[in-house]
């Protein structure tokens, strides 16, 4: 299936207007759209399927539980399917079904082993404060992600081993599944495990792994027991920091 990929555009602040791509089958879209969620509605009419996945700044100064079911109910309206915790099967053109698995998968701080947790999740508190966000009424600090994240995590470890009816599982997640996708800016550091998750165990069970949050792009082969799975990333990011330099909005990846 031939996609094209959009992820991190954070039209909250950042100004771009997206243009299908005429090639593409279907639009994915990995998350930090706007925070706002206003910017949405540049996706109604879209002339192909719409998939989301949610990202963190979604979540931006709300209560987490309440802001959900809101933006599955503003996706619906603006004709995007939402996925969270869920797969959906698609066929492409050539008659392939792919079943596409989707979950934000929260970061649970896990990127450095047991012995880096609490470095990360004392980094993690910056970005906790940026997001200004509740969960059961109290601040959605990184206890509270870590227990969002872990639940993500157990969810995928129970779906995507599971056989159906479909060709090849593509896995669709805000934060990233393994250490290669760091930024290298920034490389292996307590805060990478905001960004980055150690679930390089769970690729084998995908042909393709979509994530976003790193602002910086990917296209990689993570080789395994199992053979090999491509993880790739199309993240915009902010502008006026020059992260959107070489950011192609129009490319097509063949999933």
């Amino acid at each position: 299936m031939r996609i094209q990929l959009l992820s991190d555009l954070h039209c909250e602040t950042e100004a771009f207007a997206p243009e299908p791509n005429p090639a593409a089958e279907l639009l994915v879209l990995g998350g930090d759209i706007d925070s706002s969620w206003t910017a949405l509605e540049q996706f109604r009419g879209w002339p192909v399927p719409v998939l989301m996945v949610a990202g963190n700044h979604e979540f931006d100064g709300r209560e987490v539980d309440a802001a959900r079911p809101a933006l599955r109910e503003r996706c619906n309206a603006l004709g995007i399917r939402l996925l969270e915790r869920e797969s959906l099967v698609l066929t492409d053109r050539d008659g392939a079904r792919i079943r596409f698995s989707a979950t934000v998968r929260w970061c649970d701080f896990d990127l450095f082993g047991d012995a880096g947790r609490a470095g990360a999740m004392r980094a993690a508190a910056y970005y906790m404060r940026i997001m200004r966000s509740t969960r059961h009424g109290v601040p959605f600090d990184p206890d509270g992600v870590r227990e969002e994240a872990l639940a993500c995590r157990e969810w995928l470890a129970d779906e995507l081993p599971r056989t159906g009816d479909w060709d090849r599982t593509v896995v669709l997640t805000h934060f990233a599944p393994s250490l290669r996708s760091a930024d290298p800016r920034y490389g292996a550091q307590p805060g990478t495990a905001s960004f980055c998750n150690a679930d390089d165990a769970l690729l084998r069970h995908a042909s393709t792994w979509i994530h976003g949050h790193l602002h910086c792009r990917h296209d990689y082969l993570a080789e395994h027991e199992g053979g090999r799975t491509r993880v790739v990333c199309n993240a915009r990011g902010h502008g006026r920091k020059g992260e959107a330099e070489g950011h192609d909005p129009l490319r097509i990846y063949d999933v």
